[in-house]
């Protein structure tokens, strides 16, 4: 989707705070200044900083001037946040928070699921396995439709608060996915968890569902844990996922 004049410019400022181009501390360059680098009226730069205040990454008045706050300070539930930190890479701390996150979410979820589902929602889920499944077998984009499957576990749960869950865990699960695919048959081996989670939904049985799915964290959090113990640079995001070969 294209974002609009608005969008692009809280984009812009967000990754260069984010990447510390305006450094913790900072002031960001005065309004007349912005609106010259940035091609965009003032106006644009107004309701971009108010944006970036609610996001918590600055603070405006009149004796602070536009002042960058801490990393503790921002909203690290905005999907953006999120998103700008995974383009500039995720530290191993913030993975790490990132899936002790996922490990508290996604269990209550899928239980919630495995109760509350609708056939509509259990057919995406479903779709989403068969291209993970096609992927597999015959190559290609593996890791959107593994994204689709557990975004479609969290719809399933019917709870507002879970969905948004989702926007906040899509950086991790991209991330994650891009690492279980770097390995061996990594897909491949995967693919009978995912089964064993959707199956456990389908047939109501939300222990099960639950247990299947930790199952299915705890083994990408060793694929993580593994790329951390030899130091190898984790995946960004700021470019398409990489797809499996054909076999």
């Amino acid at each position: 989707m294209i974002k609009n004049v608005h969008g692009s410019t809280v984009d812009f400022l967000g990754e260069a705070i984010v990447s510390g181009h305006y450094p913790v501390g900072g002031n960001l360059p005065a309004e007349p200044v912005l609106c010259e680098e940035l091609g965009v009226s003032r106006t644009v730069v107004r309701e971009s900083v108010k944006s970036l205040v609610a996001k918590g990454l600055i603070i405006t008045g009149p004796k602070v001037g536009t002042r960058v706050l801490p990393e503790d300070h921002w909203n690290w539930f905005d999907p953006d946040v999120i998103t700008w930190q995974a383009k500039k890479g995720l530290p191993t701390e913030f993975l790490r928070d990132l899936q002790d996150l996922r490990r508290v979410v996604e269990p209550a979820a899928v239980k919630l699921a495995a109760t509350r589902a609708s056939a509509q929602d259990i057919l995406e889920i479903e779709a989403a396995y068969a291209g993970m499944k096609r992927a597999v077998e015959h190559g290609g984009d593996y890791i959107t439709y593994d994204l689709r499957f557990h975004q479609g576990l969290l719809r399933a749960s019917r709870n507002r608060m879970l969905v948004q869950m989702s926007k906040v865990l899509n950086a991790l699960l991209r991330t994650s996915f891009e690492i279980s695919t770097r390995k061996i048959d990594g897909p491949a081996q995967s693919l009978s968890m995912h089964r064993a989670v959707l199956d456990a939904v389908i047939d109501r049985a939300p222990e099960r569902a639950e247990k299947a799915i930790v199952k299915l964290i705890d083994s990408a959090y060793l694929d993580i844990e593994q790329v951390l113990a030899t130091r190898r640079r984790l995946p960004q995001l700021g470019r398409p996922a990489p797809e499996l070969p054909v076999h």
